[in-house]
């Protein structure tokens, strides 16, 4: 059996996201006195004592939205969640008392005939616990009072969802999925692409740009192998982010970059590689993950007059400091190239966690040494007794040399390449760690 679902509902604003963020022991969802800020699902593995689980924040209902083009697609999203959970939790704020918006989300709470757990929010105060009862007017159980703020009422809280869900077996859960990150430029087709390669609807898709704001995620499994996709809010460049929400999402995206194992720098093909593309490539790169980069929206490429080949030197050399990157061209909407995608990300993720044999690696180095000698500078001298990978994820090589700071940048980066030349490593950064040892 899959892990439980938990999802809470509950009208906007009512603390759905900062119960969220309570649950998953840190900040993931976007927490904003602003209704509406929330509009795709959010999920993470989370734990309750020995319970596992997957928990699940959703868009407030509304029974009169402020946001009318758009409540179609979040509706349709907050159903999807209701329809993947095991266990509700209904979440009201005791400051309000019962709306009509609380009454139109319990309406389609109750047509699940889900296991339904009713919190009652923000009662961090014993005269606001007294005015919880109001809330068995809405039919949905025994009102536990709570204040996700403070932490309060919690375990009570879970103590109820889990009573009432089977016993869940974690040796079924298997290996860590292969965490990847779907990043780019506002409106570039990320979504759809997201979308596409989990064959779900579960990211908004909207001609607006900036539609997706929280970091989405999917499990999947690809013959035989669990990836975890991450759907992400659109990055612009250093202060071009409108100040509030807009930054936070930022803040995420980056986030999911640095958590993931291969980024998906996704381009738009109508407007090539903008400068914040390679601004976003340059956090990929920063954060030393693996790169694969889509030029979706490939089906314009004939009215655009763009060459393939010409498109893919164009992009290497805009995106030197990501060495042997993986280019896929797709377009999202019609399925083309999706395919090519995912055998490409195992590919890519397959040489981001290679280990070398230690002699090897040593056959490499000295031989690269050999046919280009360290140089010197006056009477002083580096050298290198020996180099050995480290670790994974990223691959991590570790020299140890006298007077390691006389190595200077190029040679380092020509030690790399004899790396790469020799095991390929593609779309994969290195690190090179050169440490100070007199005597070997």
């Amino acid at each position: 059996m899959a892990l439980p679902v938990v999802a809470i509902i509950g009208r906007p604003n009512v603390g759905k996201s900062t119960l969220f963020n309570r649950l998953a022991g840190r900040r993931i969802a976007i927490v904003s006195d602003i209704p509406g800020t929330t509009r795709d699902r959010v999920s993470i593995d989370a734990e309750w004592g020995r319970h596992r689980y997957l928990v699940v924040d959703t868009a407030g209902v509304e029974d009169r939205p402020h946001n009318e083009i758009m409540w179609d697609d979040i509706r349709a999203q907050v159903e999807v969640a209701l329809n993947q959970a095991d266990a509700i939790i209904f979440c009201v704020d005791v400051n309000e008392g019962v709306t009509d918006a609380d009454q139109d989300a319990a309406d389609m709470v109750r047509r699940t005939g889900k296991t339904v757990v009713l919190a009652a929010n923000k009662a961090d105060t014993l005269s606001r616990e007294d005015m919880i009862y109001e809330f068995f007017s809405l039919g949905l159980g025994e009102p536990h009072p709570i204040s996700a703020y403070h932490d309060t009422g919690i375990g009570d809280l879970m103590q109820s969802v889990f009573e009432q869900l089977p016993p869940f077996e974690p040796g079924v859960i298997g290996k860590n999925s292969v965490r990847v990150a779907i990043a780019g430029r506002p409106n570039a087709g990320k979504s759809a692409l997201f979308n596409a390669l989990t064959g779900e609807e579960r990211a908004i898709v909207s001609p607006v740009a900036g539609t997706t704001r929280d970091t989405v995620d999917s499990l999947f499994d690809y013959e035989g192998t669990r990836i975890t996709f991450l759907d992400t809010a659109g990055l612009r460049k250093r202060g071009k982010a409108d100040p509030g929400i807009e930054k936070y999402s930022a803040i995420r995206t980056i986030g999911a970059i640095e958590r993931c194992y291969v980024a998906v720098l996704v381009l738009d093909a109508t407007e090539f590689v903008t400068s914040q593309d390679t601004h976003i490539g340059g956090y990929i790169d920063d954060a030393k993950r693996a790169a694969v980069i889509v030029v979706n929206k490939w089906d314009l490429a004939k009215e655009l007059d763009l060459d393939k080949s010409e498109a893919m030197a164009e992009i290497r050399n805009r995106f030197k400091f990501i060495p042997n990157v993986p280019i896929v061209f797709t377009s999202a909407i019609k399925g083309w190239g999706v395919s090519e995608l995912l055998p490409t990300i195992l590919e890519v993720y397959g040489e981001f966690s290679k280990q070398l044999p230690r002699a090897e690696v040593s056959r490499v180095v000295f031989d690269a040494m050999g046919e280009n000698p360290l140089p010197g500078v006056g009477t002083r001298r580096a050298r290198i007794f020996r180099g050995i990978q480290t670790r994974t994820s990223p691959p991590t090589f570790e020299f140890s040399a006298r007077n390691p700071e006389l190595i200077h940048f190029s040679y380092r980066r020509y030690l790399e390449n004899q790396l790469r030349d020799q095991f390929g490593f593609i779309g994969s950064p290195l690190r090179m760690n050169f440490i100070n040892r007199e005597d070997e």
